[in-house]
C-alpha cells in the first residue's frame, strides 16, 4: 500500500468506531463523509490509556462543534480496538467532552496509508490530516511521540484550507484568521508581500 502526501487522492476507507455520543459501535466512511460534501479532520495518536493522549483528545473535544461548524467531520484513530476506546472514555475523566468518532484500526492498516504506523512498537504516530470533500488530501503534520497538538491551531489550518478551497488564486499568509486579508498571488507581488498586506 502506497501512502498517500499531500495534493493526492486519498483512498476510500471505513473502520469501526465507538460513539461516545451513544454509547455504542458504529462505522466511520471516508466515501460517505465525500458524499456529504463533508471535510474529514483525521487524528491519529499512539494509543488509549496512555499520557499525553486524552489531553490531545480532550483539547480536540473542546473544539469539536467549531470544527463541526466549520464543515468537517473528526475521527480519532489509534490502534486499539473499539472496546478500549469505550473503556478509556468512559474511565478517563479527562476525555467526558469528546462526543466526536473514536476510530479503530487494529491493524493498522488505515495508519499504513497515512504513513503513520511505527513497526517497532506496533503503534501509530501523532498525526494530524485534513481531507477534502474530493478527497484531496489538503494538509498534513506528524509530531514527535511526546509533543501535544494544539486543536486551535487545527480549527485555523482547517478554516484556511476551506477557504482557498473556495478563493482560487488567493493565499492566507502566516497566522491568518478568518476574516482577515489574504493575497491574491501573481506577479504583481513578487517582493511586494508587505505592501499587499499593508495596502
Amino acid at each position: 500500500m502506497s501512502v498517500v502526501s499531500v495534493g493526492s487522492i486519498v483512498p476510500d476507507f471505513e473502520m469501526d468506531t465507538y460513539d461516545p455520543t451513544t454509547g455504542g459501535f458504529g462505522k466511520f466512511s471516508l466515501a460517505a463523509n465525500k458524499a456529504a460534501r463533508r471535510w474529514t479532520v483525521v487524528v491519529f495518536y499512539p494509543a488509549d490509556f496512555t499520557f499525553v493522549c486524552p489531553t490531545e483528545l480532550a483539547d480536540l473535544g473542546d473544539r469539536y462543534e467549531d470544527l463541526k461548524k466549520a464543515g468537517a467531520e473528526v475521527v480519532s484513530v489509534s490502534t486499539d480496538t473499539r472496546f478500549t476506546h469505550l473503556a478509556w472514555q468512559r474511565d478517563e475523566r479527562l476525555l467526558s467532552n469528546v462526543k466526536y468518532p473514536m476510530g479503530a484500526d487494529p491493524t493498522g492498516e488505515i495508519s499504513r496509508l497515512f504513513g503513520v504506523y511505527n513497526p517497532a512498537s506496533g503503534l501509530a504516530r501523532r498525526g494530524t490530516f485534513i481531507i477534502t470533500p474530493d478527497g484531496e488530501l489538503a494538509a498534513a503534520e506528524i509530531s514527535y511521540g511526546d509533543v501535544g497538538r494544539n486543536a486551535d491551531e487545527l480549527l485555523r489550518k482547517l478554516q484556511a484550507c476551506i477557504y482557498v478551497y473556495e478563493n482560487p488564486g488567493q493565499a492566507c499568509p502566516a497566522k491568518w484568521e478568518p476574516g482577515a486579508k489574504t493575497l491574491t498571488t501573481g506577479a504583481k507581488i513578487v517582493g511586494k508581500v508587505y505592501e499587499a498586506l499593508n495596502a
